[in-house]
């Protein structure tokens, strides 16, 4: 079985209820959860102007490669009511759902970067994952994900809301 750590997002409906269909729907694809943070709360990345998120990071057992489990993750948020848009970044989304780290791989290709590109300057993902993998070395960085919240140079206040979903 494949380990991952997935991140879980979103900012717009019924915040809650779309991180538990997100979660129901990775199960129901074959995927075990391991683990779960707390449920955090953090304004928009990127754009101010946007409702705030609501975020958590599952760690995941998959018998699914990297790239096939991506395509599933992509369908889920499909299915979710998330609308991709092409050349626009940071939009509000229904969910998003996110490969932080599958294994202890590094992937780089056209459609999957992992570890992601952007996880070390995000506090909303780092301290949520910091609850599941504090002593979990960044495979391209060589820093515990301890050591890079403490080092994040983010400043947005990521507040826990609730304790599971």
């Amino acid at each position: 079985m494949n380990k991952a750590y997935i991140l879980l997002g979103g900012n717009i409906g019924d915040r809650l209820q779309n991180l538990k269909n997100a979660k129901k729907s990775i199960m129901e694809s074959g995927c075990i959860i391991e683990a779960q943070s707390a449920i955090y709360e953090t304004a928009a990345w990127g754009f101010k102007e946007q409702p705030s998120f609501y975020n958590c990071v599952l760690k995941i057992q998959t018998k699914q490669l990297a790239n096939e489990l991506l395509i599933t993750l992509l369908n889920i948020e499909k299915t979710l009511g998330r609308n991709r848009k092409a050349n626009q970044q940071w939009q509000q989304r229904t969910i998003d759902i996110d490969i932080l780290f599958f294994n202890n791989e590094i992937i780089q290709t056209e459609n999957l970067a992992v570890p992601h590109t952007q996880l070390h300057n995000r506090k909303f993902t780092l301290l949520p994952l910091s609850t599941l993998a504090a002593n979990y070395v960044h495979p391209v960085l060589k820093k515990s994900i301890a050591e890079l919240l403490l080092n994040c140079s983010d400043v947005l206040e990521v507040k826990p809301i609730k304790d599971v979903l």
